[in-house]
Formats: structure tokens, sequence, C-alpha cells
């Protein structure tokens, strides 16, 4: 049996990948794409091979990824956001439909979708785990989406045992 050092899988260079940053919460979330930048710096990736795109809330995140995992452009999405428990159930139905939305993108689509949306109940909460640093929510999403996509290219690069299916 053969296993992939973890450096191997932490390598970005070559990979298109797109950060989808939700506008609320707008400071915790700039820590959270500058913690995945961050990242996808110290694993190769080019600045040229990243884009960042503005969504309009964590709600909106799912349908974003959607897009762009279909659109062939990008190898890996990292949807970053923050959504901080409230007086009202909003947040509830904010944070189950962000997390859910976006596993249904990476297995619909195939594509590798980095989970860096913050759920917490106090603001303090999401200012740690933005703060720079190796706890960064961004860079573990970033981080966990490039071992994904190369995974995910390692899976179909295999041929198929006789009597077996790869992906």
């Amino acid at each position: 049996m053969t296993k992939q050092s973890s450096s191997a899988r932490a390598d970005a260079r070559g990979l298109r990948v797109i950060l989808l940053r939700s506008r609320f919460n707008e400071v915790v979330v700039d820590g959270l794409v500058a913690g995945a930048q961050d990242a996808l710096r110290a694993m190769g990736a080019r600045a040229a091979d990243v884009t960042t795109v503005d969504v309009p809330g964590a709600f909106e995140l799912p349908v974003a990824a959607a897009v762009a995992a279909r659109s062939g452009r990008w190898d890996a999405v990292v949807a970053l956001g923050a959504v901080i428990r409230g007086e009202t159930d909003h947040y509830e139905h904010i944070a189950r439909e962000a997390s859910a939305g976006l596993a249904a993108v990476a297995r619909e689509t195939g594509i590798a979708v980095g989970f860096g949306v913050l759920t917490v109940s106090e603001e303090e909460q999401a200012h740690a785990r933005a703060a720079p640093g190796p706890q960064n929510k961004g860079g573990e999403a970033a981080r966990a989406a490039v071992a994904t996509a190369r995974l995910l290219q390692s899976l179909r690069a295999r041929p198929a045992r006789r009597g077996r299916k790869i992906v």
C-alpha cells in the first residue's frame, strides 16, 4: 500500500483557486481571507492563480460556489464567511443552509470546496478564529481545499483495477 505524504497533498502550485468572501462581518472575514491567502502562498500558489470574489452574505456562498465549480475555471473553491448568533433564529437558518449548500456543491460537482464559514455564538470567538496564525480558519479551509483538490486529481488519474471503480 502506498501512502501519500502530507507535504504532497499541500502543494498548491498550478492549482487555480477562488476565494468566495462574504461581505457580512467584514472585519472577521478580512482575517479569514488573509489567512487563506497566506496558506495558499505557503503552499506555493501564485497570486495570478488565486481569485477573490465578494459575495453578499453566507447564504449566497453555495450558489456562487456552484457556479464557480461548474465553470471549469477553478480547481478549488474556498468559501469564507462569519455567521454570528443573534437574538433570533436567523443564525440557525443561515448556518445550516451555508454548510449544507457548500457540502452539496462539492458532492455534485466533484470540485474541492473548503469550508471557511465561522458559525459562532459571540463576535470574540469569530475574531479569535480569524486572527493571524496557524489557528486561522481561513487558512485551514484553504489547506483542506488544496489537499482535497490534489486527492481528487489523484483519484481521477489512477486507472481502475479490474472489478473496482475509482471515482
